[in-house]
């Protein structure tokens, strides 16, 4: 049996946002590696081995997968959302480039799935319609200082701002911290957007000014999007349309 690993998205919740291609991969897969809460959204059935993992072992979950697959098995290696966003296709590409050199001959697929980041702004309108920028706000894998110096200069470069992990029971001050740089930098006015839990049956959404927003209203599973100064709101019966229009006025710069 030749093996092979497909990175897969299983995207942001739904069943119905996981694309054909994963859902085949998933189909011939004999074994699936990943956290444990996205190992979980996988149905069990004859054949299929399932190993989920912590959180924090990325390097080891990736070198697991590499392994199996040198031995023969098809492996799927489960993300939530996009596995090239913030997840698990650069873990396996860093474990790919460390490790032996047999592992890089293996058949090494990345699928792409709904990252939580398209999903949110779907679901409110179109909040990344103009050019913006996706940061992740856990300084697990990188110090604050890189955090901050990002989030001064997106705002100077007047992106709307995508945030993954904003604000976890490890580390709750990272997100107050982040409002405060962004209050500075932007001012009270900017449209904030928390998104969570996009497609599942928690979903819940809510846009304030950034004067407003305040650090308890995200946890890991909500994506926040902050507006550029040019998002903006159109009311109408029911929940509003938050979006960016696609120009920038030339006296804008």
């Amino acid at each position: 049996m030749t093996g092979w690993i497909a990175v897969a998205g299983l995207g942001p919740g739904d069943e119905a946002l996981v694309t054909p291609e994963v859902t085949q991969a998933l189909a011939e897969a004999t074994d699936v590696v990943g956290y444990g809460p996205y190992v979980a959204r996988v149905a069990p059935r004859d054949g299929l081995v399932l190993h989920p993992s912590d959180n924090r072992v990325e390097l080891e979950r990736a070198a697991m997968a590499l392994d199996l697959a040198a031995q023969g098995r098809r492996v799927l290696v489960a993300s939530s959302g996009d596995p090239g966003v913030f997840a698990m296709a650069a873990a396996v590409f860093e474990a790919l480039e460390d490790g032996p050199a047999h592992w890089r001959e293996l058949d090494i697929r990345v699928l792409p799935g709904i990252t939580a980041m398209l999903a949110a702004a779907a679901r409110a309108g179109a909040p990344l319609g103009h050019d913006f920028c996706a940061i992740n706000l856990s300084d697990n894998l990188k110090p604050w200082s890189v955090i901050e110096k990002r989030l001064r200069l997106a705002a100077e470069a007047d992106f709307a701002m995508a945030f993954y992990n904003p604000r976890s029971r490890a580390r709750p001050e990272g997100f107050a911290k982040a409002l405060a740089v962004l209050r500075e930098a932007c001012g009270d006015d900017r449209l904030i957007l928390f998104a969570r839990a996009v497609s599942t049956p928690e979903e819940a959404l809510r846009i304030v000014p950034l004067g407003e927003a305040r650090a308890e209203m995200a946890d890991m599973r909500t994506m926040v999007i902050v507006g550029s100064s040019r998002t903006r709101i159109i009311e109408r019966p029911g929940a509003p349309i938050l979006y960016t229009p696609r120009s920038v006025p030339e006296d804008a710069s």
